[in-house]
């Protein structure tokens, strides 16, 4: 994966959860992925196709910044809402890839998204649907860190 391809995700991840979250994301050194562990307890990912483009993407949160950013768009204090939190997680993984999807577009790469899944429990699998590197940018929030995985391929 051409590292200029995740700055889109990076992006997309600081916007969508610093307005919606609620949340000061603060993204850390990326690196490559080994493994197929998830970093955190409840993950998003989403399939990535198209004709200059393919891969997938997914965000992985740790539990105390999850509840904190699903408390923070309901407008309460939440502990514990299964349903809520995975709710939450698709839906914003569905905003993460629209608004890194959108700036790739404004690259010449075109892609269609296909509807996340949700995995939770400790760790669980990340599987992505390719076998390209994945680039893994860890985010620090005063709540806990969560973590963003890209694996993306863009040819024109």
């Amino acid at each position: 994966m051409n590292v200029e391809f995740i700055n889109p995700f990076i992006n997309a991840t600081i916007n969508v959860l610093s307005t919606m979250g609620g949340v000061n994301p603060k993204p850390q050194k990326p690196h490559l992925k080994n493994g197929n562990r998830s970093y955190g307890e409840v993950t998003g990912i989403i399939g990535l196709a198209g004709k200059e483009a393919k891969g997938s993407f997914a965000v992985s949160f740790s539990r105390g910044c999850i509840e904190k950013i699903v408390s923070n768009m309901l407008g309460e204090d939440i502990q514990d809402l299964e349903q809520d939190i995975i709710d939450a997680v698709g839906e914003i993984t569905n905003m993460i890839s629209g608004g890194a999807r959108a700036e790739l577009e404004n690259k010449g790469y075109s892609f269609e998204m296909a509807i996340p899944s949700i995995v939770s429990g400790k760790d669980h699998k990340i599987v992505h649907i390719t076998d390209f590197p994945v680039i893994v940018v860890p985010f620090d929030t005063d709540d806990g860190p969560f973590f963003v995985e890209a694996c993306l391929k863009c040819e024109k």
